[in-house]
């Protein structure tokens, strides 16, 4: 096979890039055990009930929910597989749903790519590496030379792609245990482009999955890009789940009549299933060129007048458990969070995640 005829994927680990060996030569290695995620669990699904595995919709959603919330729900948003093992290299090889593999504004590595964690010895998870797929199909090694010693991965899939097939790989002489997916209520978010993870530059960066690293706890993210709308057949879907509390993000996808519309009875039907279970309402967070621009300042204003006005109307009713996070600072001050003025850069994930954390620490009796 010449050069020119090799296909590489370069993974990002430790700041460098480095070519990995071409798929063909990977496939012809005999000392390698593959594991096929699907043996042990996916962390971060909401539903067992799915058209494919790695879908974040149940199947009997096609043709309830609207068709953009369901193609996007094909999208691995959020899932995480976890194992361990004291293998000096680790490989990997998956398949992709969509062959848009990058997004104008977010790399390859946060749309198609796979994130890899590792415990430390405190047990803090911490970024060992992440693929930069140029194909659909992906075979290579993910990571080479670790540190001696057994050890517990975790693994985030891609963001704005779909998942086909997924498996670990680990030199046959190697131990290798498989971890189950935590029993722990999850947290939900359901929202917008922004939950579902633009423009992170690797799963690892999403908002979800900053929090549920730092609550040490599993989260199922139902971000829907362009198409968080408090629609109520949305809504029954979330109903069905049993998370230990729902983040409600959408007001970037949504206008003043809208909020006004749907916001208190989305509440209501959440609270109709689960009377305790907390539920945060977010505001829209600012456009970070919003004072140069009066038609965006007055559309987060009344946006969030009509949230405001829902979270007061259902207080006032009697409804529980209710929280409510302001949206002037969730990108921070300076206007240099945002990659085009709205979607977060990994800085604004990290600023989102400072904010919602006493958020959702306070909902939860976390202090």
């Amino acid at each position: 096979m010449t050069t020119s005829r090799r296909h590489f994927l370069h993974i990002v680990a430790g700041g460098a890039a480095a070519a990995a060996l071409p798929s063909s030569l990977l496939g012809q290695r005999a000392d390698v055990t593959w594991h096929d995620v699907r043996d042990w669990g996916i962390e971060g699904k909401g539903w067992s009930d799915t058209t494919r595995y790695f879908d974040r919709l149940p199947s009997r959603a096609e043709g309830v929910v609207r068709t953009p919330v369901w193609d996007l729900s094909r999208h691995s948003a959020g899932m995480t597989v976890r194992f361990s093992t004291d293998a000096p290299e680790i490989h990997i090889r998956y398949s992709l749903l969509s062959e848009q593999l990058a997004l104008p504004i977010m790399p390859a590595t946060g749309v198609s790519g796979v994130d890899l964690y590792a415990a430390d010895a405190e047990g803090i998870e911490r970024w060992v590496a992440v693929t930069a797929p140029n194909t659909r199909t992906i075979e290579t090694e993910i990571a080479s030379g670790l540190r001696p010693g057994m050890r517990r991965y975790t693994m985030y899939l891609p963001l704005y792609n779909g998942v086909e097939s997924l498996e670990v790989g680990v030199d046959a002489g190697a131990s290798f245990e498989p971890v189950a997916p935590r029993d722990q209520r999850p947290m939900l978010f359901y929202g917008t482009s922004i939950m579902h993870g633009a423009s992170a530059s690797r799963p690892g960066m999403a908002i979800p999955a900053l929090l549920g690293r730092r609550l040490n706890r599993p989260t199922i993210n139902l971000g829907f890009s362009g198409n968080g709308r408090m629609e109520p057949e949305v809504g029954a879907l979330l109903a069905e789940l049993d998370p230990c509390i729902f983040a409600i993000d959408c007001l970037p996808n949504m206008q003043e009549s809208m909020v006004d519309e749907r916001a208190a009875p989305l509440v209501r039907q959440l609270r109709e299933a689960h009377p305790e279970t907390p539920i945060l309402l977010v505001e829209d967070r600012s456009f970070t060129n919003t004072r140069f621009f009066p038609a965006r300042e007055e559309r987060h204003r009344t946006n969030r007048d009509a949230l405001g006005r829902a979270y007061r109307q259902l207080r006032d009713e009697g409804v529980e458990h209710l929280f409510y996070l302001q949206g002037e600072q969730l990108l921070g001050r300076d206007g240099e969070a945002a990659t085009d003025g709205s979607h977060p850069s990994d800085l604004g994930m990290v600023r989102y995640a400072d904010a919602y954390e006493p958020a959702l620490r306070a909902a939860l009796g976390q202090y």
